[in-house]
């Protein structure tokens, strides 16, 4: 007898904690006939199916989510074809609140677990390692729906709902580490959700529940020591019981290893000072924090049972990020009622205003079981009968607005997102009212040169943006601009092939290489590179001449005018670890006499 617990991930780096919780709390007894199985949505449907079979499961069990959902359904068309006599059961959001709809439907499928599923899961592994197996056994186990057999009407059996586990006595997932290797690990030290949000499936479960701080403690330890890249808490609302999040933050901060980060989500409306004071001593890039704004319309904010106060959001995000040591993630959710196009614009432009590290502009999914979908038809909402049932119209916003949206969004993600644009940016702001104008029209540029079909290349969107800016009032100042986004770029990379609009330094060679041999005989600008000789030096780093303002102070972003010509230095083996922008140098005491051709 063998059970396949199957994932199927939107990416390579993520894993899936579900299947690794189920097969943990089975225990010992059946842990050798539980196999996983983990694949991503990018694997063709055949491709799963043939290695499914290939295993020669007798019971297979899904993990269904928004994002694979459609796969599944699929695999559970073919399944039976190529392994008729195994059992198939789903479990996950996206089988807990449409289970009688997918039993229907499906009549190759077994049955769907309901809710959390480890007590679950443990008894229909002793069901199914029993000697002899009676489906109706199946009904002494809580939390499950299944087909009646027995059934000519196609009966299906709903039994009692499980009650809420103690989490504190979940066992550990991670024991073994290779499975995750160069992929995130998900940890969990609470279940639950003290919040009401109508779009949101953790407002339905009213039963907060925490993991016992020494445990977490003790876990935590082990990723530490292991040195694992990143653990990412799906805890809904970290900070919400403040002795259970500050004992956890001081724990890591004493514990810093240098190479793993953690990424919590949290409210930063009820944040306290004391935590953002044990914020601050953390290590820089050893925390992320991803905070969801949603929105700041107060009617929307009400309809949507959202408590939240902006000008606290406003200010905990300035406190937390005036220390330029925490990646701060915030989020926007178009689609919300009562939100139109010109509120959202508000909404936008408030949130970008407090600076983040990122900003996600995310639209509404209305999921299965959510208030949200409860009340789609008093919203006038229109939105995917597939998965992710993502909006396309409300009362408030056509579908004309929702694609504008999304030519915003694809926009902020090339430009602001990708950290790669971060001086140009303000300065081309200053041509249009305001932030959301200017990725608007970016985007309208985009679409008449036809690049929303045809993303450019990393390296060209930074002429592209230019060009954009070329149709601006900034235009007169094109040699300006030309140098700022110089600047960008080789904050970036170490780009071999220069783009057309950067200066020419041809005159400034020999100043260059005079740089790179006394730094050889000197190490004043780059002790780390002992180990190399100018010649080296120059191919691994970058000088760059500017004629215009450069920003001296990196963490303020002041412009100051420098000596001109001035030279800067990037040096791309120590990075911020934040923005991953390289470390530059002003090297005020070098002259940069231009040379002549004579």
């Amino acid at each position: 007898m063998k059970i396949l617990l199957t994932a199927i991930n939107a990416k390579f780096i993520h894993s899936n904690p579900a299947i690794y919780s189920l097969r943990a709390y089975a225990g010992e007894k059946y842990r050798q006939n539980i196999e996983i199985a983990e694949y991503t949505i990018n694997n063709k449907t055949e491709e799963i199916l043939a290695d499914i079979y290939n295993r020669k499961p007798d019971v297979i069990a899904f993990s269904c989510y928004i994002w694979n959902r459609e796969t599944i359904t699929s695999l559970l068309a073919e399944l039976p074809k190529v392994l008729p006599d195994a059992d198939i059961w789903l479990g996950g959001p996206e089988a807990s609140y449409d289970a009688e709809y997918l039993l229907n439907k499906y009549f190759s499928l077994t049955g769907v677990m309901i809710g959390e599923g480890e007590e679950t899961f443990q008894e229909l592994a002793e069901y199914y390692y029993t000697d002899e197996q009676e489906i109706d056994d199946l009904a002494g186990i809580q939390g499950i729906a299944y087909r009646v057999p027995s059934s000519t009407e196609n009966e299906i059996c709903f039994t009692p709902p499980r009650q809420p586990a103690d989490i504190s006595k979940l066992p550990f997932l991670y024991d073994d580490l290779a499975s995750f290797e160069n992929r995130i690990i998900y940890y969990e030290s609470s279940r639950g959700c003290p919040y009401n949000c109508s779009y949101c499936l953790s407002s339905i479960d009213k039963t907060l529940r925490f993991r016992d701080v020494s445990v977490v403690k003790e876990e935590l330890k082990f990723f530490l020591d292991n040195k694992v890249k990143q653990v990412k808490f799906v805890d809904r609302t970290f900070n919400c019981n403040k002795k259970h999040a500050l004992e956890i933050w001081k724990f890591l901060l004493k514990n810093d290893n240098g190479v793993t980060n953690f990424h919590f989500e949290i409210a930063a409306d009820i944040i306290s000072d004391e935590e953002i004071d044990i914020l601050a001593q953390m290590r820089p890039g050893f925390v992320k924090l991803e905070i969801g704004v949603q929105t700041v319309n107060p009617e929307t904010l009400k309809e949507i049972r959202r408590i939240s106060d902006i000008n606290n959001i406003r200010q905990t995000v300035n406190k937390i990020a005036s220390n330029r040591n925490i990646h701060i993630h915030l989020d926007l959710i178009a689609g919300l009622p009562y939100e139109d196009y010109e509120s959202f614009r508000h909404s936008f432009n408030t949130v970008y205003a407090m600076e983040p590290d990122e900003l996600q502009l995310g639209f509404l999914k209305v999921l299965k079981g959510s208030y949200m979908c409860e009340k789609a038809m008093d919203y006038e909402l229109k939105y995917t009968d597939t998965p992710p049932y993502e909006v396309l119209s409300t009362r408030w916003l056509s579908y004309d607005n929702i694609l504008s949206l999304k030519r915003v969004e694809e926009m902020l993600e090339l430009y602001y997102n990708s950290s790669q644009f971060e001086y140009i940016l303000p300065v081309l702001q200053t041509a249009f009212a305001d932030a959301f104008e200017m990725y608007e029209k970016l985007a309208d540029f985009y679409r008449e040169k036809g690049y929303l079909l045809m993303t450019p290349s990393r390296n060209y969107r930074y002429q592209v943006l230019l060009d954009f800016a070329m149709n601006t009032e900034l235009s007169s100042r094109e040699e300006m601009l030309g140098q700022l986004l110089v600047f960008d770029l080789y904050l970036r990379e170490n780009v071999k092939s220069r783009p057309e609009f950067a200066k020419d330094l041809t005159k400034y060679k020999q100043t260059i290489r005079d740089f790179y041999k006394q730094e050889e005989n000197e190490r004043v600008y780059l002790p780390d590179y002992s180990d190399y000789d100018g010649r080296q030096l120059a191919k691994m780093t970058h000088i760059e001449i500017f004629d215009y303002p450069v920003w001296e102070d990196d963490v303020n972003r002041r412009m100051k005018r420098l000596a001109s010509p001035c030279m800067v230095l990037f040096d791309y083996k120590e990075r911020n670890p934040i923005t991953y922008a390289a470390k530059f140098t002003v090297i005020s005491n070098f002259s940069t006499k231009e040379e002549t051709t004579e």
